[in-house]
C-alpha cells in the first residue's frame, strides 16, 4: 500500500507539472498577434544627422540629413523628423527636398516625405530656378523620380502649374501633372 508520506512528493510533482503546462498554455498567443507583443517602439534614436551615398566614382550623390530619426525593429521602419534631400547626380540639375516629417524603406531607396515639402531644382545653364510644394512626395532615388497622389504647385519665374498628381523625372526633366491641371504662362520679351 502507499502511504500518504510516499504520495505527497509525488502529487506535488504532479500538480506543479500541470500549473506549469496551464500557465503556458494561458500566456501562449496563438501568432504573437496579441497587442502586449506588438509594441511600436524605437531601439534607436539619432539627432542631427546626417548622411551621404557615393556613385561608382565616389562622388556625392545623395544627401540625407534629419533633425531626428527614429528606427523601429518590429517593422523594420525608419521615421525622420525635418528630413532634408540634396540629389547631385552628375549631368542632372540638383534638386533638395525639405518636408515636416519623412519615412524610409526598409532597403534605403525610397524615401517618403510629409507634410509642407518643398522641393527646389536649382537653375543650371538652360532652365531657371524651378520650386514645387506639396503635402506628400514619394522620392525614388535609383530613378531620379518624384511622384505625388495630392494636390501640387510647381513654380518658375514668370510661370506656375496647379494639378493633382504628378511625377518629375529629374534625368529627363518631364513633369507630368495628372489631374485637374491649372498654369499660368507669361510670354518672355522679345
Amino acid at each position: 500500500m502507499w502511504s500518504t508520506t510516499r504520495l505527497f512528493p509525488l502529487l506535488l510533482m504532479l500538480s506543479l507539472g500541470l500549473l506549469t503546462l496551464w500557465l503556458d498554455h494561458a500566456v501562449r498567443v496563438e501568432g504573437g498577434d496579441h497587442p502586449a507583443f506588438r509594441r511600436h517602439d524605437p531601439d534607436y534614436l539619432v539627432t542631427n544627422f546626417t548622411t551621404t551615398t557615393y556613385d561608382r566614382s565616389g562622388h556625392a550623390e545623395t544627401v540625407l540629413s534629419a533633425a531626428e530619426l527614429q528606427h523601429y525593429p518590429d517593422d523594420d521602419s525608419t521615421e525622420l523628423t525635418e528630413p532634408r534631400v540634396v540629389q547631385a547626380k552628375a549631368d542632372q540639375p540638383r534638386f533638395t527636398v525639405q518636408a515636416s516629417r519623412g519615412k524610409i524603406s526598409r532597403e534605403g531607396d525610397e524615401i517618403f516625405l510629409y507634410d509642407n515639402v518643398v522641393l527646389v531644382r536649382e537653375a543650371d545653364g538652360t532652365r531657371p530656378e524651378a520650386r514645387m510644394m506639396t503635402s506628400f512626395l514619394h522620392i525614388l532615388r535609383d530613378l531620379s523620380l518624384v511622384r505625388t497622389d495630392r494636390e501640387v504647385r510647381f513654380e518658375e519665374p514668370g510661370r506656375w502649374l496647379t494639378g493633382k498628381g504628378m511625377e518629375y523625372f529629374n534625368a529627363t526633366r518631364e513633369l507630368f501633372l495628372r489631374d485637374d491641371v491649372h498654369g499660368y504662362y507669361e510670354p518672355g520679351k522679345k
